[in-house]
């Protein structure tokens, strides 16, 4: 009687959640939205879990299937969300109406992680604003040009070892990881570090284990989903012995600069001038707890390991597979060491333009993200999806999504967009008016701090290593590219294999007897 009584109880209980998951996965349905159907529990995110789709092939399945559409319905398990197709309402949320949008929503609430938690890419409003104010000045104009000759010296020296090993067959995001680890550790905290001659150490070792983003991935979803669960079972996004090194590394290069009174132009010193002191009215400044000083550090570190390593990894792959485009950019750059005596300085490489729509065209294709989220936090009403439907209006807490990808492989704006074409982003080029469309970086006040700084180390790393090597398809090099199914951004199945060849016509080999 009593396990009778318990049974239908269970069996109840079950029927109200499933109608209750029912009922939300009728949202777009019940307000007039194009959308696909949605599995039960999963809506439309199943094949991803399944590994059946990468992120970015899923966006822009949908993103292609709605041409006629200003916006159609993504359900991400049981929660609905707007996908943006309109151009003009994009900009809206991202740019005109950013204080209705202000926030991200792809980790669900903020995490409980000590690193991811309370970083800049996920802070809530005013939070985020005047941390995003505290940190902007590392990634002016003034301090790129102190940047440049550390970040060009790191690239001279690893196109230098890379170049004496002429047909040697290399996984190349591997060797640009180790060069972003030391750009990052020097430019963002000062710390000298040689990784491609110490591959074990321990800022990269823990740096490849932190930015793993198979592990990652699954970790992203469970705590988007079962946040409660994560926390029931004291499970962080990032391993606690790497918040552990990350703290005291961070901790004792401060204690360091206070004692010894040392200041340096980067970020670790605006995070250490950030205390106020309300006895001298320093009405500016924002109290960081020492974890958020901590997780400001490695998200930039975070940031930079991995995404500039893995776009450099992109247009390195281009430049082998389409021998045209690198024959053309090496030319560039011969002259360019012959005007300058081989003295690089940071005005010539912003002034590269051929270089520059290399970089952007290679965003283009393997945009960082292949989608952008923004939480609505104030009340906004969307015009009609479609002619004859009603206006929607968005309530605060609903997830909007622009799509990256779908906007970059638009031959609207792009002209055979799976064709590697650099020249669209020069003067005049097609895509020279297509700003808007170009999202690699973000859209508005959120769009990525440190977009300068990344673009330009991506240049300089460039630069140096078509100087002195040719980049040539290999065996293992898979053409083309496939966007794994494990991860969430665009990161290749395979790998990036290639061989490279020192050039024998390049400056430094006119300099260098033994070429």
């Amino acid at each position: 009687m009593i396990f009778t009584i318990i049974l239908s109880g269970i069996i109840t209980l079950l029927g109200i959640i499933f109608l209750k998951l029912f009922q939300k996965h009728k949202f777009f349905k019940n307000h007039g939205i194009p959308h696909e159907s949605p599995v039960p529990i999963f809506g439309n995110i199943l094949p991803v879990l399944l590994r059946k789709l990468n992120v970015s092939d899923l966006i822009r399945n949908l993103y292609d299937a709605y041409p006629n559409t200003k916006y159609f319905g993504l359900y991400d398990f049981t929660n609905p969300g707007i996908v943006i197709r309109d151009l003009e309402l994009m900009k809206l949320v991202g740019v005109k109406n950013f204080e209705h949008f202000t926030d991200h929503g792809m980790f669900g609430e903020e995490p409980r992680d000590p690193l991811f938690g309370k970083n800049l890419f996920l802070l809530k409003g005013k939070k985020w604003h005047d941390v995003r104010c505290l940190l902007s000045p590392a990634f002016t104009l003034n301090k790129l040009k102190i940047m440049f000759p550390l970040i060009s010296h790191c690239a001279k020296n690893y196109a230098e070892i890379l170049s004496t090993n002429s047909g040697e067959i290399r996984e190349m995001k591997e060797t640009f990881n180790r060069f972003s680890n030391d750009v990052i550790l020097n430019c963002a905290f000062g710390i000298n570090i040689n990784t491609i001659n110490d591959p074990t150490n321990e800022f990269y070792t823990l740096g490849k284990e932190a930015t793993n983003m198979e592990k990652l991935t699954i970790k992203v979803f469970l705590m988007r989903e079962f946040p409660f669960l994560m926390n029931f079972f004291n499970i962080n996004l990032v391993n606690p012995r790497i918040y552990k090194f990350f703290k005291k590394i961070i901790t004792t290069t401060i204690e360091t600069r206070d004692t010894l009174g040392i200041k340096r132009p980067d970020m670790l010193q605006l995070l250490m001038n950030s205390k106020r002191d309300d006895n001298h009215g320093d009405n500016d400044k924002i109290n960081l707890t020492q974890d958020e000083k901590i997780a400001q550090g490695f998200v930039f570190y975070f940031g930079g390991f991995d995404a500039t390593s893995t776009t450099i990894s992109c247009a390195a792959h281009e430049l082998a597979v389409n021998l045209h485009i690198q024959r053309k950019l090496q030319t560039k750059i011969d002259k360019i060491l012959l005007q300058t005596n081989g003295n690089l300085s940071y005005d010539v490489i912003i002034g590269f333009d051929y270089l520059d729509a290399i970089v952007n065209e290679t965003l283009r294709k393997y945009p960082i993200l292949p989608v952008l989220d923004r939480v609505c936090t104030k009340q906004f009403e969307f015009p009609p999806t479609v002619p004859g439907a009603k206006p929607f209006l968005v309530e605060p807490g609903m997830t909007i999504w622009i799509p990256v990808i779908g906007y970059h492989y638009d031959p609207k704006y792009y002209v055979e967009p799976e064709k590697f074409n650099p020249d669209r982003f020069l003067k005049n080029g097609a895509a020279s008016n297509k700003a808007a469309t170009f999202l690699s970086f973000g859209i508005g006040p959120r769009q990525c701090i440190a977009n300068r700084f990344a673009s330009l180390k991506i240049k300089i790393m460039l630069f140096h290593l078509l100087a002195r090597c040719n980049l040539k398809v290999c065996s293992k090099t898979n053409v083309p590219l496939k966007a794994s199914k494990k991860t969430l951004g665009f990161f290749a199945d395979g790998g990036y294999w290639m061989e490279l060849e020192k050039r024998k016509n390049s400056f430094y080999c006119k300099e260098n007897s033994h070429c």
